[in-house]
């Protein structure tokens, strides 16, 4: 008898010589430039989980995701192929931006989705002429991206679903005559944080999903089968990504996986610098923190409402959580400081043009209020714009007033001392804070702050407990 896995895998070898799609070499290579500055330089770890899933080239294969973070979202599944051809479906609105930016976002294989809440009504009609070109893709063995969510979230959970996907792969194969098998690739994104650089990101992908035995189905019963795979798609989804359902206390619940949380990771055996670590402990943290609601409901929320009178006199005091755990002494301190004042001659030189470069997007990003927006502008114009700008008139300048080989050199140079850059200025911030916790914490204010930490922790140790 075969299995699942033996169906796929002689579909997938059947089928995957017939539809693969390359790019041309200037597309590879500037896709290989964006590439290179996403995962080297922008964030700083980025994991994807799951590869072996993901159909080979040539497979119709529609790749259904959680929306987290605007363009990022889809730039990180696209850099997970070499150079597969990949369509996405994105919100029409950030094609509205420039038509620079709707030209390159076309190149890359981005179509716009015209919704009934952002774009109005008049609006959706654009989107059959889009949907018949994907739906042609998709049958010919190509990839497609959507975003069934319709928005990106600023929170770890997952919203309502449009059944539009559903609809679009079921009337590519009525389109075929239903003799193509066309899959559905469970997706998710999960950052460390939304709204900085050199953070964390992963890129999970789930069991690929055959629609081809609700195909029956779907002649009598369309919406039936549409909700069926929806149902499948969605469960899949919220296995791998974390998924808040109390959202009346989701600011202290977040809180509390940011901090306590570590611990928690901590002494159930996970490594709280590993992304794919954290979010399974966070994930079996949130589970039981769930649990425990059910049967301690006055004493969870009591501890969610002491967890938000903590964030906010850490945040009054300007210290961090860590601090009570990670602290330094004035030993280690006054190192740091020598650290900083003998590297600070580095750090000057290092600021051209990096410090352009990263401010530069911020006059932008001043004008948008979704801040969700933020990262995508900063990694956008940097990339597109400032880097290759500044970066080859850092090159010229260096070229005139010095020589050829410092100038090649110096210009590969640029993007590392814009790192450092980085990470100086957060190791004296770093350093500040922690002079700062060892002055605020001889105080009454921080011994409170630290009584109610202690509070709140023991609470919460001794509920959960009951649940392991």
């Amino acid at each position: 008898m075969k299995t699942e896995d033996s169906h796929f895998d002689e579909i997938f070898q059947s089928v995957a010589r017939k539809g693969k799609s390359r790019q041309g070499f200037i597309y590879r290579s500037f896709r290989a430039y964006l590439r290179f500055v996403h995962e080297r330089f922008f964030y700083r770890n980025v994991y994807r989980v799951g590869k072996e899933n993901i159909p080979p080239d040539g497979v119709p294969v529609l790749i259904v995701s959680n929306h987290q973070n605007c363009l990022n979202d889809p730039l990180g599944v696209l850099f997970t192929f070499k150079d597969r051809k990949l369509n996405i479906l994105t919100r029409a609105d950030v094609f509205a931006v420039h038509p620079a930016i709707s030209f390159l976002l076309r190149k890359m294989g981005l179509l716009p989705a015209y919704r009934l809440n952002f774009e109005g009504e008049d609006a959706l009609g654009k989107n059959k002429e889009i949907f018949y070109v994907l739906e042609k893709e998709l049958i010919s063995g190509r990839t497609i991206l959507m975003y069934p969510e319709g928005m990106h979230q600023d929170k770890h959970w997952l919203g309502d679903f449009s059944l539009s996907y559903a609809r679009m792969a079921f009337e590519a194969a009525e389109r075929d005559d239903f003799q193509t098998e066309i899959f559905i690739l469970p997706c998710c994104n999960h950052y460390s944080e939304y709204y900085d650089i050199q953070k964390d990101v992963l890129i999970k992908f789930g069991t690929p999903v055959s629609i081809k035995p609700y195909y029956e189905l779907y002649r009598t019963r369309p919406r039936t089968a549409q909700r069926q795979v929806n149902a499948v798609i969605r469960e899949q989804i919220i296995g791998m990504m974390l998924h808040a359902t109390d959202l009346d206390n989701y600011e202290a619940i977040d809180f509390l996986r940011n901090t306590y949380g570590r611990k928690y990771a901590e002494d159930h055996g996970f490594k709280v610098a590993c992304l794919p670590d954290k979010l399974q402990s966070d994930q079996i943290f949130l589970k039981k923190l769930e649990e425990a609601k059910v049967e301690n409901a006055s004493s969870i929320q009591q501890i969610f409402d002491d967890a938000l009178k903590l964030e906010d006199e850490l945040k009054r005091l300007k210290i961090r959580d860590d601090n009570f755990v990670n602290t330094s002494g004035r030993s280690a301190i006054i190192m740091s400081v020598i650290v900083i004042v003998v590297l600070f001659p580095v750090w000057l030189f290092s600021l051209w043009p990096n410090l352009f470069i990263y401010k530069a997007p911020v006059l932008v990003m001043r004008r948008v209020k979704d801040k969700m927006f933020h990262n995508s502008f900063l990694f956008g114009i940097s990339v597109l714009i400032t880097m290759p700008a500044l970066y080859t008139l850092s090159f010229i300048l260096a070229w005139v007033y010095a020589n050829g080989w410092f100038a090649f050199i110096y210009a590969p140079a640029l993007p590392w001392l814009g790192l450092f850059a980085w990470y100086y200025w957060k190791y004296a911030v770093r350093t500040w804070q922690n002079a700062h916790f060892c002055r605020v914490s001889a105080t009454t204010a921080g011994r409170k702050v630290r009584d109610l930490r202690n509070s709140v922790y023991e609470r919460l140790n001794n509920i959960l407990n009951k649940y392991e």
